[in-house]
């Protein structure tokens, strides 16, 4: 097994929906061992350069990503694109239709929840996000600063999940568009945690097959929420498929994420990583 501390390639800063800054992301992944850091924030790519310039003061080498919201056959599914260009034009314009899409979908949530007697939570979600896009995540915030959960999990528990009483539908990027903006980009497409996703292995198994097909190169084997059985599936699916092996803690902020930065399980040797590429790749 290889030891995965040193390498985290997904997880969040206050760009999108996680509570530090970019170059404090930076900072604590380094302080906890990570060598190669992929900062892939949802839809924006706008803390990139913040958190390069922390890499480099730090010592570390800072992978520029992205996470993208999908619609495939009815379900949402997260793509990471990794060692892309965060200037490409084509990219930064598509990830701008995607955040002004989700700000529609910020007011039907607000309105939905203050059905259930919830007032205010648009603004509260907003004072949460801090200028950037305002996510379910922002909502879970202000819940549980309301006293209506006791943590973000809960709120999506019961409130924020799919079919769950305050959840508004989206449709998000195509699979199709989402890898050919992150290949236009220079980058590499990996399905984020894919055990995350209500699907059944057929549909599973057809995912893999459309993503490989459209040109996508990689799958996430170790990462946050997955367990052991999770992992070992996910490995499967990656020799079967000829898929890269990605990991990532998608860390969000202390006291809110599964594993903190760079606290990642470790994966199976037989597989390749996809920092392999990125020795190449990285920006």
């Amino acid at each position: 097994m290889r030891a995965m501390s040193e390498f985290d390639l997904h997880c969040h800063s206050s760009i999108s929906d996680g509570t530090l800054p970019p170059a404090e992301v930076v900072r604590r992944a380094a302080a906890n061992g990570v060598r190669l850091l992929a900062l892939t924030d949802h839809d924006d790519v706008a803390g990139i350069a913040e958190a390069r310039a922390s890499a480099a003061e730090v010592g570390i080498t800072l992978v520029a990503g992205v996470e993208i919201s999908v619609s495939w056959r009815g379900h949402q599914v997260h793509i990471v694109g990794l060692g892309l260009d965060p200037e490409n034009a084509e990219l930064v314009s598509q990830l701008k239709a995607m955040r002004d899409g989700r700000f529609g979908r910020a007011q039907r949530m607000a309105e939905e929840l203050a059905r259930l007697g919830i007032p205010g939570a648009l603004e509260g979600a907003a004072r949460y996000a801090g200028g950037s896009i305002i996510g379910r995540t922002h909502f879970a915030r202000f819940l549980v600063e309301q006293g209506i959960a006791r943590d973000v999990k809960s709120v999506f528990d019961h409130y924020l999940g799919t079919g769950k009483p305050g959840y508004v539908p989206h449709e998000w990027a195509s699979l199709s568009d989402t890898v050919g903006w992150i290949r236009g980009a220079g980058g590499i497409a990996v399905i984020a945690h894919p055990f995350r996703y209500k699907l059944s292995s057929n549909e599973r198994s057809n995912l893999y097959k459309e993503f490989k097909a459209l040109g996508g190169e990689g799958i996430e084997v170790a990462y946050g929420s997955a367990n052991e059985q999770e992992r070992r599936d996910a490995a499967s699916a990656a020799r079967r498929h000829g898929f890269l092996a990605s990991c990532g803690s998608d860390f969000h902020g202390p006291g809110e994420s599964m594993i903190d930065l760079g606290n990642v399980p470790p994966m199976p040797e037989d597989l390749t990583p996809v920092w392999a590429k990125l020795a190449v790749a990285a920006n």
